[in-house]
């Protein structure tokens, strides 16, 4: 049977997208030395302010987006994972894994303001313009707990079914999150706050980093797999995978360039594209640093931040259990800024 004439149109497009889609050319442009002890985890950027939000063991550092200097470091949060920025009611909130609670601070100030007691073990943390709603996912107890950005009150609990990784919210009430150990992305509702609906990641596993697309309605979730799948958010439509590294975490989207991000753990940065409707490829795979593997975007400038350090050799895994992540060798913690090429470079 002969392919049709839109078989073969469609198939052109796809290669014509292909042979013209130019790599962005990411590479590192800067290494901060931030040093410390303990290990990291995300990164929270606020492009508007210029600050960047770097968690890392029991503090918080905020450091300029364009002088790189340490503005402020937010200390009493043990095994800080998350930051999240609620604006225009200038709070900031933390989700502490060890204590089981989101601290609150001011965006100004960097006083601390109060203490929210959440699941086990809150990861991740958003703020949700649509519902004016802090959201703790608990990496421990399976579960979200939902409180009032502006007073604190706790609103709610919604079980997942599984063990809640990086969310991503669509500012008109919809929060999708990656559900780890069922290969899922969970869709809430944030006013009604309830779990809608569940989508499944196949072929991908264990995803970990999370990124929307607005505008167009996709859903990307970074698996450890070396995956990165796209799902179609009105409806979970599965639409296609980008291969990625191995260890990723984080992931984001750049709105203004259309850019598709993936940070991994091996020391790599993965960048794609979303080339014709429905049709994804991986641009570039650019070197970056061993165990960088969180990581945020800077939407006026378009660079990307990634923090790491130097590593000590990776304690040998026992039967049956993961491997442990190699613990940081002190003092070497840095920040790693990744931009695309430029006219000037």
């Amino acid at each position: 049977m002969k392919p049709s004439k839109l078989v073969w149109f469609l198939f052109l497009s796809v290669f014509s997208a292909l042979l013209f889609a130019e790599a962005p050319g990411y590479h590192i442009i800067k290494t901060v030395k931030l040093g410390g002890e303990g290990g990291w985890d995300y990164l929270t950027a606020d492009s508007a302010a210029r600050r960047l939000y770097i968690s890392s063991g029991s503090h918080v550092m905020v450091v300029g987006m364009d002088n790189y200097e340490v503005i402020a470091d937010l200390q009493d949060m043990q095994g800080v994972h998350g930051v999240a920025l609620a604006k225009e009611l200038n709070r900031g909130f933390t989700s502490n894994g060890k204590t089981n609670d989101v601290s609150i601070f001011d965006l100004k100030t960097f006083m601390m303001l109060g203490r929210v007691k959440a699941g086990e073990n809150p990861d991740a943390i958003l703020y949700d313009t649509a519902s004016k709603k802090v959201f703790a996912f608990n990496g421990k107890s399976n579960d979200v707990t939902a409180f009032d950005a502006a007073t604190g009150e706790v609103r709610g609990t919604i079980k997942v079914g599984g063990k809640p990784e990086f969310p991503a919210a669509d500012g008109a009430g919809k929060i999708y999150v990656n559900i780890e150990d069922t290969n899922e992305v969970a869709e809430l509702d944030s006013n009604k706050l309830e779990l809608t609906r569940r989508f499944l990641l196949k072929p991908g596993e264990e995803p970990t980093g999370m990124a929307l697309d607005r505008r167009h309605g996709r859903v990307f979730s970074a698996c450890h797999n070396k995956l990165l799948v796209a799902l179609e958010a009105d409806s979970g439509k599965f639409l296609g995978t980008i291969d990625i590294g191995a260890g990723v975490d984080g992931a984001a989207f750049d709105p203004e360039t259309g850019f598709i991000f993936a940070s991994n753990g091996e020391g790599t940065l993965t960048v794609a594209k979303e080339l014709v409707q429905g049709e994804f490829a991986a641009l570039e795979t650019v070197p970056t640093k061993k165990g960088a593997r969180t990581m945020a975007i800077d939407e006026k400038t378009h660079n990307v931040f990634l923090v790491s350090a130097d590593l000590e050799p990776a304690p040998a895994a026992k039967e049956g259990e993961k491997p442990q992540r190699p613990k940081p060798i002190p003092g070497s913690f840095v920040l790693i800024v990744m931009g695309p090429q430029r006219t000037e470079d």
